[in-house]
């Protein structure tokens, strides 16, 4: 009977250990250069870096970041660190970055493309007004050995030719990737573009929504975009989560993340937040 209730104890520790509990937040954190009176930069860092510490997602999909945002943050976040390169060589260029918790996942590859017919250099795409880029790593749990690929992008907020084509290579570089590496996929990003619109329709052929797929209904507004109008309630979702539907992944929780200070958002949009469980 001891040897029975033993098996059975390996047994159930083996199927714990199989699962992977993930939160995975995106966050378009407003270009710092940018001249936001009330909404600069230095005034909303603090809070910024504050939620981030909160909410303590192990991969955040960061968009409009420039540096010396991302080096602030990571002064002020230890247990991180960042992959990505920015999408333009100048000065204060913005990078679709990743930061992950260095002390729960190892990164074992990493790569930063441009939307574009060229992908390998920087060009733009189509009828996009902005260089715009996807950065992806191949990310490693550090105790459960999980591994997954895990990408983030910000698509042209102007052009639509743009947006839909960026949608059929994320499309195909996605299909790439598990053929390398048969894990499982999660993108996150700024789309500048709703559920319903052409280019997210595409990417749905082969990837779930998180916020459709919660277990628990999606907790907070739906709305991701608040352009510091605290008096106004988002109502552009714009910012979404998606995974693969090949995968053994189920979204447990899908949260909206409204919070404020002084009456004010730390960006001009809200983060989103998933929590997967990958068996």
């Amino acid at each position: 009977m001891k040897k029975t209730y033993a098996i059975l104890l390996i047994f159930f520790c083996t199927i714990i250990q199989a699962q992977t509990s993930l939160s995975v937040m995106s966050y378009n954190i407003r270009f710092g250069s940018a001249n936001d009176g009330e909404n600069n930069w230095d005034k909303r860092k603090e809070k910024l870096v504050a939620l981030l510490s909160y909410y303590e997602a192990p991969l955040i999909g960061i968009q409009e970041a420039q540096k010396f945002q991302i080096d602030y943050i990571l002064q002020n976040m230890p247990n991180y660190k960042a992959i990505g390169k920015p999408r333009e060589y100048r000065d204060l260029a913005e990078y679709s970055c990743i930061l992950y918790n260095a002390n729960e996942y190892k990164v074992l590859e990493d790569q930063t493309l441009w939307l574009s017919q060229t992908p390998m250099q920087m060009s733009k795409g189509w009828d996009a007004v902005c260089y715009r880029i996807v950065t992806y790593g191949l990310f490693q749990n550090r105790k459960t050995k999980q591994k997954l690929w895990f990408l983030n992008t910000h698509f042209d907020h102007q052009g639509i030719e743009a947006r839909n084509n960026s949608a059929n290579f994320l499309s195909t570089l996605i299909q790439q990737l598990q053929t390398q590496k048969k894990v499982p996929v999660i993108l996150s990003g700024d789309f500048n573009a709703t559920l319903a619109d052409t280019c997210l329709q595409t990417l749905k052929d082969n990837l779930y929504v998180a916020f459709e797929q919660s277990k628990t209904k999606p907790y907070g507004n739906s709305g991701t975009w608040n352009a510091f109008d605290f008096q106004k309630q988002p109502t552009e979702q714009i910012d979404h989560i998606f995974f693969d539907k090949n995968s053994s992944i189920t979204v447990q929780k899908y949260h909206t993340i409204d919070d404020f200070y002084n009456f004010k958002y730390p960006s001009d949009h809200l983060p989103i937040m998933a929590s997967f469980i990958i068996h």
